[in-house]
């Protein structure tokens, strides 16, 4: 996790969502070594676009959109998958790796097939067939894995999107399967080729070109012939989804059919994934990476953010101010570049000056909580007590609609504790150890909270959530060791 002193870097908060993924890795791995726990990358903007991008996909699948998440994890591998619930797993790689914003619809839709099909809720009782056969426990060794980062997996509900792993099939290992994992493979392929079917008869129904996800597919081919280093077999059978050319195959006779076949996306739309592609790039690859992609001779707006990121994180600021100024006279109302504005500020030590930008990206997004959110952090990091009472309304406000952001959380605990109010100080702290599954930290907290809040409010009740989970938790991991 990010120093508690300064934001992580700029607008791209990276939170550790062990509670939200577990069930996701527990799906997603067959391979008999530790999984790396993930991490979820958020930001505003790159979130605001995924839903438009994604909106009428879902609809078209009979979903309420308010209730479908699409998370971006970061994981540089080319991937996604679905694991329970109503969220499709972006990796950070795909995203990256897409040329445009209509091939990452193509994968969306195809991840909405398993989602609508129920494929995960069947998936997991394949897996737990497998299991047995293979005898493994995953479960404890998600609890005990401490690093983030990609891991080699096969990853149910993928799409075939991943093409990592040591042997350019997802999965650890030589050519020769065991039964156990040659059954799930089997139960998989099948359902793969439904959510590909689905995936076609969504995006005609959203009237949105297959033209993306065969070029998708294509770019993955040429991907697949560079990373299988030991895996040479073409047998579809030995792998968890159908090769990329069998699927090409059947998606290049499928799509041309759809009426949606010759559509372009909207070029506003267009740009806004261009904008956050770039701004991802900048946040996740290393800074020489970003420069050689996005070269001072390009002058457009995604190329101008990616540098910012860049030269934000090789921790020169005046260079990432001076592409922001680039943008903000571009565009001096867009909300995100004055985010971006505020965040360089408030991480360079100008708390102060980093309160307008941030106080109108707050407006100009009616509240944003994760653009809240940082604004009251910089509020507090004035350590000016007239700004604290501001810092408390709106830290409250950016939790109450986002619970899931612990850095909010550690906020909103300095401004109680700088106001002497010890029992709601050691709530949030107890939130943020929660969500951040440290859970001694999340139980000694919640207990003193506990005893120094109104018995029977809703802060006592939550309090008292918290004891409860927290234990459950420890108790397992104690299990866990024996």
């Amino acid at each position: 996790m990010p120093s508690r002193q300064t934001l992580p870097p700029p607008c791209l908060r990276l939170f550790r969502w062990l509670r939200m993924l577990l069930s996701a890795l527990v799906l997603s791995t067959l391979a008999a070594q530790p999984v790396a726990a993930q991490s979820i990358l958020r930001d505003a903007e790159t979130e605001a676009v995924l839903r438009e991008m994604t909106k009428p996909l879902v609809i078209a699948a009979g979903l309420d959109p308010r209730n479908v998440e699409i998370i971006v994890v970061h994981d540089p591998e080319i991937n996604a998958f679905v694991a329970g619930g109503q969220v499709v797993f972006v990796n950070s790689g795909l995203i990256t790796a897409a040329d445009n914003a209509n091939q990452v619809q193509g994968v969306v839709a195809h991840e909405l097939g398993h989602m609508a099909g129920g494929h995960v809720l069947q998936g997991g009782k394949a897996v737990t067939k497998a299991y047995g056969i293979m005898l493994l426990s995953m479960v404890a060794e998600i609890l005990a894995a401490s690093a983030a980062g990609g891991t080699n997996r096969t990853c149910y509900g993928c799409g075939g999107y991943d093409v990592g792993g040591a042997n350019g099939n997802g999965v650890t290992g030589g050519d020769t399967y065991d039964p156990g994992t040659l059954s799930y493979f089997a139960f998989s392929r099948t359902q793969e080729a439904t959510a590909d079917a689905a995936g076609v008869k969504f995006l005609d129904a959203a009237h949105i070109s297959g033209k993306g996800s065969i070029a998708f597919f294509k770019k993955l081919q040429s991907l697949e012939s560079r990373y299988r280093v030991t895996n040479t077999t073409q047998d579809s059978f030995n792998r968890d989804h159908p090769l990329t050319d069998e699927r090409i195959a059947y998606l290049s006779d499928q799509y041309p059919r759809s009426s949606a076949w010759g559509n372009k996306t909207d070029a506003a739309l267009e740009m806004k994934f261009q904008r956050v592609k770039a701004k991802l790039a900048g946040f996740v690859n290393d800074p020489t990476e970003t420069l050689r992609d996005y070269p001072l001779s390009d002058q457009s707006l995604p190329a101008h953010y990616a540098r910012a990121y860049a030269y934000h994180r090789g921790a020169y600021p005046e260079k990432a101010l001076e592409e922001v100024n680039a943008l903000i006279a571009a565009q001096p109302h867009d909300p995100y570049f004055l985010e971006l504005e505020g965040q360089i500020l408030l991480e360079s030590g100008k708390a102060k000056a980093a309160l307008a930008p941030l106080r109108e990206a707050v407006a100009l997004t009616e509240a944003q909580p994760l653009i809240t959110a940082t604004f009251g952090h910089a509020l507090v990091e004035t350590e000016d007590p007239a700004n604290y009472p501001e810092a408390l309304r709106v830290l409250r406000a950016a939790v109450a609609r986002d619970d899931e952001n612990p850095d909010a959380w550690y906020s909103l605990g300095v401004i109680y504790d700088r106001t002497g109010d010890v029992a709601h100080a050691a709530l949030c702290t107890a939130e943020t150890a929660q969500l951040e599954q440290r859970w001694a930290v999340a139980l000694r907290n919640a207990q003193i909270a506990s005893s120094g809040l109104p018995t029977g409010s809703a802060d006592a009740l939550r309090s008292e959530d918290i004891i409860l989970e927290a234990k459950n938790a420890i108790e397992k991991q104690k299990k866990h060791k024996h």
